[in-house]
């Protein structure tokens, strides 16, 4: 009776609604002029207070704070869908389904994480308790991309007389099926002790993957869509687009322009509301000039008014080749979760040591691996925890959980309504690769920043060395192995034939091969005894003795 009476207090009273003694609306909503004028300073504003973990808000804060978090969320959500629904060349009804159901199933995904839920009879929990929303993995999209190239290529996918690509459902049912059955080594990974998985996965490491991740999607989809497209050389998007045009003609690269543009001039004056929307500004401002300029296809036509997840299904299969890939995925997801809860952690002013934190990082990882049988379930890519909502927390000022159970019923709410989806699919290429290559690049200043914290050893540079050589040499020369079996007979043997695309998938994915390099480095190069020394007074004799070494990186 107490809880149903508060909440008809919170509901009826205007310091439940409101409470304006406790925050501070204009700092929320008042652009800013960042320059100084000559004589006249510029003005500070009183910061709003900081609301924590569970701290109770008013319901306008819980309504206003969760839709920063779900815009700030939203282009990182629908754009990895996007990807592989063109990828596929998917129907619009198809694309708008699959941007649809990625909303709903992070929305899903996002309130199981946020929930900590404890595993009867066990010490251990499912989900991170603290405010954490998932999203379609772009770590997904490299290994999905040369999957897909291969169906094309060995006929499981259809093309017709010309060369072109036509809709492939079957190789996203191969894709989510493998997925679901590679997600049970991050669940695996989950169950040991967060000191032996920051042991085998240190900063060296999960720096290398994410830089290798970020640079791989600018090349392959961020500037291809910001030039018009991937599939196009004189018709982009296609013959059939009101105005097509040539790849990389200048209209295009101006469209790109003016969605960055815009992303810089909302960082620079915007509200902080406005700045946690970004990405979305930029997107709407590009795609009304675009429609203005006659250069935008209407797809809310095919779109239905209200959709749900399993209005469309796939037929869930498993490509052997495939397997070890994704499954190198999920360490890599793996390492990310482990970054991304220590990071959302610190933001919410909670301790990163302790039985607590380890708790966090037990159930974050675990729900991560769960999410990919979850995702597969409900027709998605695998799912994992996006970094972007870090920065809402610290700009905010709001670690409340509420608030994190609140944008994801706005995402779900999104995905319901399929309208919104024909709207987000009706955004011009190069647009969306404006605004997607500056998204890519902020993972990739992400990757930076954890190479910021390294003490930059010797034992570092060789470790991060020997990882990029590979892993930039095969993002600058995909086709390297092209030939790495020539002449190797298999007489037919599928199980063999499918262990040499195995391997040719893993050497020719620069964030695979990257990260599996970095991790066997790590582990067999031992660490300088001389932790303090700089390398450089080493080298030029100031410290003459030769450090002796023990064994590997015992990274707290």
């Amino acid at each position: 009776m107490q809880t149903l009476k508060a909440i008809i207090t919170k509901l009826t009273t205007k310091d439940g609604w409101l409470d304006n003694n406790s925050f501070n609306y204009a700092s929320l909503f008042k652009p800013q002029f960042p320059y100084s004028l000559p004589n006249k300073p510029r003005k500070r504003t009183k910061p709003s207070p900081f609301f924590s973990l569970d701290t109770e808000l008013p319901i306008l804060i819980l309504l206003v704070t969760g839709l920063q978090h779900a815009l700030a969320c939203l282009a990182g959500v629908i754009t990895p869908p996007m990807i592989i629904s063109s990828s596929l060349n998917f129907s619009p009804d198809l694309q708008s389904y699959m941007v649809s159901s990625s909303l709903i199933c992070s929305g899903i995904l996002s309130i199981i994480q946020m929930l900590h839920l404890k595993i009867p009879y066990t010490n251990k929990f499912i989900g991170t308790g603290i405010v954490t929303i998932v999203g379609v993995s772009f770590n997904t999209i490299p290994v999905f991309s040369s999957m897909a190239n291969r169906m094309y290529n060995n006929g499981t996918c259809p093309m017709d007389d010309q060369g072109n690509k036509l809709p492939c459902p079957e190789a996203y049912g191969y894709f989510i099926g493998t997925c679901m059955l590679a997600s049970l080594l991050e669940i695996g990974i989950s169950l040991l002790p967060s000191k032996v998985i920051k042991r085998i996965c240190p900063r060296v490491v999960s720096s290398t993957v994410i830089i290798m991740i970020a640079c791989n999607l600018i090349q392959s989809s961020g500037f291809v869509n910001w030039a018009g497209g991937s599939d196009c050389t004189t018709a982009c998007p296609s013959a059939d687009a009101p105005r097509p045009l040539p790849y990389g003609a200048i209209e295009f690269i101006g469209l790109g322009f003016l969605a960055v543009l815009t992303i810089l001039l909302v960082e620079i004056f915007g509200s902080p509301f406005m700045k946690s929307g970004s990405l979305i500004i930029a997107l709407a401002v590009g795609s009304t000039v675009a429609a203005a300029c006659g250069y935008c296809i209407n797809k809310t036509r095919e779109s239905p008014v209200i959709t749900f997840i399993w209005v469309h299904t796939f037929k869930l299969r498993l490509d052997p080749p495939s397997i070890l890939p994704i499954m190198a995925i999920y360490l890599v997801n793996s390492i990310e979760a482990l970054g991304d809860v220590t990071a959302a952690s610190e933001a919410s002013r909670l301790s990163i040591t302790g039985d607590k934190f380890d708790e966090r990082i037990q159930g974050g990882i675990l729900a991560d691996g769960l999410a990919g049988i979850f995702a597969g379930a409900m027709t998605q890519a695998p799912m994992s925890i996006f970094a972007q909502n870090n920065g809402i927390i610290a700009l905010t000022r709001v670690a409340n959980r509420s608030a994190g159970i609140v944008c994801a019923c706005y995402l779900i709410l999104f995905g319901i309504l399929g309208k919104i989806s024909g709207v987000f699919l009706s955004i011009p290429n190069p647009v969306l690769g404006g605004v997607t290559s500056f998204l890519f690049a902020n993972v990739l200043v992400s990757g930076v920043r954890i190479l910021g914290t390294l003490s930059w050893q010797r034992r570092d540079r060789i470790i991060l060395s020997t990882a990029w050589m590979f892993a930039f040499g095969v993002l600058l020369v995909p086709d390297w192995a092209a030939n790495f079996f020539r002449g190797v007979q298999t007489n037919g043997n599928e199980a063999l034939e499918g262990w040499f695309e195995t391997i040719e998938t893993i050497v020719s994915t620069p964030s695979i091969i990257g990260c599996l390099m970095a991790i066997l480095m790590n582990l067999i190069i031992p660490s300088d005894v001389v932790e303090n020394a700089n390398e450089n007074d080493i080298e030029h004799g100031i410290i003459s003795e030769v450090p002796s070494f023990k064994s590997t990186d015992m990274e707290k």
